[in-house]
């Protein structure tokens, strides 16, 4: 017999027949069984109540799910989304490049933004733009010795879709920017120190190097994010901007039937905040899919070492 291994653990045989002649009985979790039987207790409970409750108005959810406003104002809500996201990725990608620049100029710049729209309760900044005429009442831009070259009143543009998709994008940016700093600067940094001292220029260090490897980490919390703003856009009700909340708004103004009403716009909330998040785990799982095959390569790797450590013995 070769030497016994460092690492090795002896068993005696006395003692491994000693363990053999154990009775292993199962754990028996009865705070698990309580908390199951009130878990179920409550949702039976809450389930009777929504059923039974006549002021809900089962009839009426269901004639107003499909209803031309309410789909006018999911599809208004959607584009809003969609749009706030996509500038607040591209405006928070570059304040975070900002953030981690080498210039101490952008870097306060950028902190300052951060600390200023992240700061600011969303609301207040829509308002803010929505009445920005009160301070810039035209926007002109005039060239010395060559005269003004267009001049527009800011009532003109700044409507009130224009004003919530302005205000939520610069707002949404300042979160986004912290994810993606966070995400570059979980990736090593002597990656991007090896490939400097190859010569390759800051701007193609980050898109090369840098930038891929940190989707994978600002992928999940850029999910997150979509989904409450996907909800933050409701916020839009108090300029008048026709979304789904507002949509609904309007109906039961008329018709006072607010608990219906209500109802249906957290089914189709919670319908598209349910197709996200699919989306978004197939998203991460893709993104992951180089741990994925490490995992694999790494437990390949043990099992044959394993394999061999049997064979020498």
């Amino acid at each position: 017999m070769g030497a016994a291994h460092p690492n090795e653990i002896r068993i005696e045989p006395g003692v491994a027949e000693a363990v053999s002649r154990l009775t292993v009985m199962p754990q028996r979790r009865y705070g698990i069984w309580v908390g199951t039987a009130l878990a179920l207790l409550v949702a039976f409970l809450i389930i009777r109540a929504f059923a039974s409750n006549p002021a809900f108005a089962w009839p009426t959810v269901v004639s107003y799910l499909l209803h031309p406003s309410v789909m006018r104002g999911l599809g208004n809500t959607l584009m809003l989304t969609a749009v706030i996201m996509i500038l607040a990725i591209v405006v928070g990608t570059v304040i975070a490049i900002m953030r981690v620049s080498p210039s101490p100029v952008l870097r306060a710049f950028a902190g300052l933004y951060v600390w200023f729209f992240r700061g600011v309760p969303a609301l207040i900044q829509l308002i803010f733009w929505f009445n920005l005429s009160l301070l810039v009442r035209e926007v002109s831009l005039t060239i010395p010795f060559v005269g003004t070259l267009f001049s527009v009143r800011t009532n003109d543009f700044m409507t009130p879709f224009f004003s919530a998709v302005v205000a939520l994008s610069l707002c949404e940016a300042g979160y986004m920017a912290e994810i993606i700093r966070a995400g570059i600067k979980s990736v090593p940094s002597g990656q991007a120190e090896a490939a400097s001292a190859l010569g390759m220029p800051y701007r193609m260090i980050l898109k090369r190097i840098t930038l891929p490897q940190a989707m994978r980490f600002v992928l999940p919390p850029t999910g997150n994010e979509a989904i409450n703003l996907l909800k933050m856009t409701s916020l839009v009700t108090f300029i008048a901007v026709d979304d789904l909340f507002y949509s609904a708004q309007s109906i039961y103004a008329r018709t006072f039937e607010t608990i219906p009403l209500l109802i249906v716009v957290a089914f189709w909330y919670l319908a598209v905040v349910s197709i996200m998040s699919v989306g978004q785990h197939f998203l991460e799982r893709h993104f992951g899919r180089s741990d994925t095959r490490r995992d694999a390569v790494t437990m390949r790797f043990l099992r044959k070492i394993i394999s061999l450590r049997g064979i020498s013995r």
